[in-house]
């Protein structure tokens, strides 16, 4: 009895105890101050939740920065893997965090993120700082300090923008969190030091170290690494001289907190504090002066391939990071330029001032609007300038970098070109326009208003190894060389009779110089060609003669004979032409439009033994990791460059060119231009001493005058006239003007390179010929004078000399009958003058060449 009742009583203790806390626990639910807490963490849930879904529903997924690839510009390198220039919208460079000084590290940590190896991406202190200020200033207009981490920068600059607002501060801080858990503080830093803007278009601190200091980031002093994280704050700002004051201020105080957290002495920052600012002006991009026309045609070539922007793929020009290795040789793109640029200038002497180069818009001040012009000029000492105003005796003139200067009267007396007047009296405030120094002062100089256009090309490859397509790319960006369509005059020629021979006539076959007229129906009646010059026929001749002396009647006679569909048919197969011409005559004669670069690469393919080229100013591509991405299927020839014999057989690409002309037709074309240069239009050359093949061209007016032509190593082509076609005047020929300009290029191109011959294919018989009747010689050897009576002349098996010796009376049949025929037809030319004149014919025709 006893335990039972000592059971039940301890039974009803614990009942009780439980009984008095939920009754204590009632009693506190009904207290105001328990309510008031219930409902403020029921809010805070709530609105936890809320802006949870309102801030970081539609943020960007912090694993994209794993993968991050910054924009980085275009790189492009010579034929020798040096650096010209760069395609660039923003600068920056790439590097790894372990390529940082640690010392440059601690400058930006303790400029904008003292405690970054100790938060989560957050610095709280900092933050509730940045809550009060900018409390503080609502409503001022003032912004208030950011309070932002390094951490959060990078949210900032490579997630989610730079509003001001709360609103992108609450977002910044939730990536920042994110971005903690996800990558290392040194891939952080990596990020941030990469991608920070900078100032002067420069993005990072490798950039923003060549941009202010033209420095690497190893070769920075103390005073350089604190003023570049001084930038971060006002990238604009500090590196402006009229700021300099200010930009002083901030990096001694960078330098001072670097003291104060102890990343270096006090001695070390009042040195440092003590020192200059020593910044660089700001200059343009760097750019190889000569090669602005090519690398423009490069640029032009990449865009098409792979786009622009980033928007247009990975491998963007401006954003892609490509490494670009072209078939520019910089030697020889300076001797064009050189040559190009005279011959030009020596054309243009005594004809008086051109004209300004440009006219800008000067009323609001004269440096931004010529500096946004980015003209310049890179020809010996001259410089553009923009007249700023013309007073009686002198000119005020200013120039990109900020300096100015004066043109007197005296330095501007040259006559203007076409107008009368002295260049002094026509200049006005805003002209751009080119000078030179004189003493002190400045002397007015004229842009050639005729241009022209060249290129040059190995002809085993197709690599083009230099373009110029004007004066200066600088004033004028349109390149001559690749987009100026021109007719080529004689320089056709060659093409001509290489579908002769291609059709059974040898360079020794014979026809008669002498008059040829066509009936081409109603509307255009009867055609008589001429020969240049409107010199009378020579009689029966050979083509070789033909050819070296520039025969228009020969040329047409060829052509008809071969067929004019056959002669426009290899105009289009050796890419003279994307279309095939009309089958006319007059296009025997040069009244096609093509390019330099087209007509050069035509010469390069006979050189080639006819083999097919591709004009090609790219090499390889490679992306920002150094994979090469074009062409398609490229692969390195690792034992082309072996330093010595490894034993083994050499390395030989597999040749993949179709062949576009016969072998031995093309041969036999080379070797009969070789004769231009021995003893044609073309005998200037013959100085340079070497094998030479090539052909002069005169447009009809002339309005333009050509050259075309090289050694077996490279070909050259190049040709002069008015953008604006019109008369050079009657003594301009393509052997007077064009050859001359060729051989001051080739005297300083080609010194030092190899002399070699122009090779043969196989099965081509050479033989030894009259040169003047072309016939078979037995007795006489060929003694190497330009002028000797017996020559080495190409022939194709099948159409062998002795088979010439036994047809001999049968071609002089021949001869005989196609001068009475072309006798015939004069005389029935000159009975239907009045219906149709060759002048009439020769304006609707584009006229004669």
């Amino acid at each position: 009895m006893a335990d039972s009742d000592a059971n039940s009583v301890d039974f009803t203790l614990q009942r009780g105890q439980g009984e008095g806390a939920r009754a204590r626990f009632a009693a506190i639910r009904r207290r105001w101050w328990f309510r008031l807490i219930a409902w403020a963490a029921l809010l805070a849930g709530i609105g936890a939740i809320a802006g949870w879904a309102v801030f970081a529903r539609d943020l960007p997924s912090v694993d994209a920065l794993k993968a991050y690839e910054p924009p980085l510009p275009t790189t492009i390198r010579s034929g020798d893997g040096s650096p010209i220039h760069r395609y660039a919208r923003e600068h920056r460079v790439e590097l790894d965090y372990a390529e940082f000084p640690p010392l440059l590290v601690r400058a930006f940590l303790a400029a904008e993120d003292r405690t970054f190896f100790e938060h989560h991406g957050v610095d709280i202190p900092g933050l509730a700082g940045a809550v009060v200020d900018y409390a503080s200033k609502m409503g001022t207009g003032e912004r208030a300090r950011g309070g932002s981490t390094i951490t959060q920068q990078v949210a900032k600059n490579l997630l989610i923008g730079n509003e001001y607002s709360p609103s992108r501060k609450i977002r910044e801080m939730i990536l920042a969190y994110r971005i903690e858990n996800t990558l290392s503080k040194a891939q952080i830093l990596e990020l941030y030091l990469n991608g920070i803007p900078m100032g002067r278009r420069s993005f990072g601190v490798q950039a923003a170290a060549r941009a202010y200091f033209n420095k690497d980031v190893d070769q920075l002093a103390l005073q350089e690494m604190a003023f570049l994280a001084t930038l971060p704050k006002a990238p604009e700002a500090y590196g402006r001289a009229r700021n300099a004051d200010r930009a002083m201020e901030r990096r001694n105080w960078v330098l001072s907190e670097m003291a104060r957290n102890r990343f270096v002495s006090e001695a070390q920052a009042a040195r440092a504090q003590a020192l200059p600012l020593g910044l660089i002006d700001q200059r343009p991009d760097t750019l190889q002066s000569n090669a602005g026309y090519f690398v423009e045609e490069v640029r032009r070539r990449l865009i098409g391939r792979f786009g622009e922007k980033a928007a247009d793929g990975p491998h963007s020009v401006y954003d892609g990071g490509l490494w670009v290795r072209t078939s520019l040789d910089p030697a020889v793109q300076q001797h064009a330029t050189a040559a190009l640029r005279r011959g030009l200038l020596r054309f243009d002497a005594g004809r008086g001032w051109s004209g300004p180069i440009e006219t800008l818009d000067v009323a609001d001040g004269w440096r931004g609007p010529l500096a946004a012009s980015n003209m310049a000029l890179e020809y010996d000492d001259w410089r553009a300038a923009v007249v700023i105003a013309r007073g009686s005796d002198s000119a005020e003139i200013g120039f990109a970098d900020g300096e100015t200067g004066t043109l007197p009267r005296s330095g501007a007396q040259m006559p203007v070109r076409g107008k009368g007047g002295t260049a002094f009296a026509a200049l006005k405030a805003g002209d751009v326009i080119a000078v030179a120094p004189d003493g002190d002062r400045w002397a007015l100089r004229s842009v050639p208003a005729v241009s022209g256009g060249m290129v040059v090309q190995d002809p085993r490859t197709g690599r083009i190894l230099a373009m110029q397509g004007g004066f200066e790319s600088r004033i004028d960006s349109f390149n001559r060389a690749t987009q100026a369509m021109r007719q080529p005059g004689s320089t056709i020629k060659p093409i001509v009779y290489t579908a002769a021979f291609e059709n059974g006539l040898t360079p020794a076959s014979i026809i008669v110089d002498g008059p040829f007229c066509v009936y081409q129906g109603a509307r255009l009646g009867q055609k008589c060609f001429r020969n240049f010059g409107n010199s009378r026929g020579a009689g029966p001749r050979t083509i070789r003669w033909g050819l070296e002396q520039s025969r228009n009647l020969m040329t047409v006679q060829a052509a008809n004979k071969t067929g004019m569909d056959k002669v426009v048919g290899l105009m289009q197969r050796v890419g003279i032409s994307d279309e095939k011409y009309p089958p006319y005559l007059s296009f025997a004669l040069g009244a096609g439009e093509t390019t330099v670069e087209r007509m050069v690469n035509a010469y390069s393919i006979l050189a080639n033994n006819g083999r097919e080229l591709t004009p090609s100013v790219i090499d390889f591509v490679q992306n920002r990791r150094g994979e090469v991405i074009w062409p398609e299927r490229w692969r390195p020839c690792d034992r082309c460059n072996a330093p010595d014999w490894d034993g083994k057989p050499m390395p030989r690409p597999r040749i993949r060119a179709r062949q576009l002309v016969d072998p031995i037709s093309a041969y036999q074309m080379v070797h009969v231009m070789e004769g231009v240069i021995e003893r044609g239009t073309a005998t200037t050359l013959r100085d340079l001493k070497r094998p030479i093949m090539g052909k002069t061209g005169t447009s009809s007016g002339p309005t333009d005058v050509w050259f075309v032509g090289g050694a077996p190593q490279m070909i050259a082509g190049l040709y002069l006239g008015f953008d604006q076609p019109r008369s050079l005047g009657g003594y301009a020929q393509g052997g007077t003007v064009a050859a001359p300009i060729f051989k001051a290029f080739a005297a300083q191109a080609w010194e030092g390179m190899e002399v070699l011959p122009f090779r043969a294919p196989p099965g081509t018989r050479m033989v030894r010929i009259d040169r003047r009747s072309g016939r078979p010689v037995s007795g006489g050897w060929p003694s190497g004078e330009p002028l000797a009576p017996v020559i080495w002349e190409a022939f194709k098996p099948e159409i062998a000399p002795a088979r010439q010796r036994r047809n001999r009376e049968a071609e002089a049949k021949a001869a005989a009958e196609a001068k009475a025929k072309a006798a015939s037809e004069a005389a029935r030319a000159r009975q239907q003058q009045q219906r149709a004149t060759d002048s009439d014919f020769l304006q609707r025709e584009g006229g004669i060449y």
